[in-house]
């Protein structure tokens, strides 16, 4: 894997389980009209009387084409943003690929990888993600890495193992690098769905997680299967879920800001 070269670097945020965080995943949705009404939304949620009592840092993770709109309406708020991939590559030759330097050129402090979209509909494999997330680290990124099993392996009793699996190579980094990241657990079956696991379920999977972490105290771990206002409080009420990563609900400002006001 090509090291990163570029000498300017970004200032990651302090990330600790003494803070709950809510990240919003745009996916591959938003337009520069209506990201603006979003994005104003949020902001104006975030400072609102109503909202004085959140807690949770928010974070949104846009497309890449939209991380300068997020960075121009951002940057004087609260609010964090993100991207959803990174190349492992520091440049070159590598059409359609976007760089974590490029990332940090547009403020960006946090990046999605291995999220299940990209492994499945990308082939990604669990060494890519976690090269991802080193060549995130490099150039200063808060990795999020995100794991989780499918329908058929949790059937199959395999959860437990597949998340072992998928974090692996992420590990093998070591516990200074996995301190300075995020994981968050998707289950595969539970996203787009409308089905949700249940808090006791989510939370079995978060414990086997954090035991598998070299530091319980420093890595937050997310949850991220269909998190909506109603069932974001006992979800988050759980030992080991720090918080979570929202799908369809961060596309509305009042769902996304209910999500982080549990």
């Amino acid at each position: 894997m090509p090291n990163m070269t570029d000498d300017k670097q970004m200032t990651a945020p302090q990330i600790t389980r003494s803070q709950s965080l809510v990240m919003g995943n745009w996916k591959m949705n938003g337009s520069i009209s209506f990201n603006n009404q979003l994005l104003n939304e949020i902001v104006a949620g975030v400072v609102s009387v109503s909202a004085a009592n959140m807690t949770a840092q928010l974070v949104v993770c846009v497309p890449a084409p939209y991380l300068a709109q997020a960075q121009g309406r951002l940057a004087e708020t609260p609010v964090q943003w993100g991207a959803q991939d990174v190349s492992v590559h520091a440049k070159g030759a590598y059409t359609g690929e976007v760089s974590a330097s490029m990332l940090t050129d547009f403020g960006c402090c946090w990046v999605l990888v291995g999220h299940s979209e990209r492994r499945t509909l990308h082939a990604e494999s669990d060494e890519l993600v976690a090269q991802k997330a080193q060549a995130a680290l490099s150039a200063g990124l808060t990795p999020v890495v995100c794991v989780g099993e499918s329908l058929q392996e949790r059937d199959a009793g395999l959860a437990e193992a597949v998340i072992k699996r998928q974090l692996a190579p992420v590990l093998a980094l070591g516990p200074d690098a996995v301190k300075r990241m995020v994981v968050a657990y998707e289950p595969v079956w539970a996203i787009g769905t409308g089905r949700t696991a249940s808090a006791q379920q989510a939370q079995d999977i978060h414990a086997v997680i954090r035991r598998l972490l070299p530091s319980s105290d420093h890595t937050p771990v997310l949850y991220g299967g269909s998190v909506k206002p109603d069932n974001a409080k006992t979800l988050f009420a759980m030992p080991d879920i720090d918080g979570g990563l929202i799908g369809g609900a961060s596309l509305v400002a009042t769902d996304f800001l209910a999500i982080a006001s549990q």
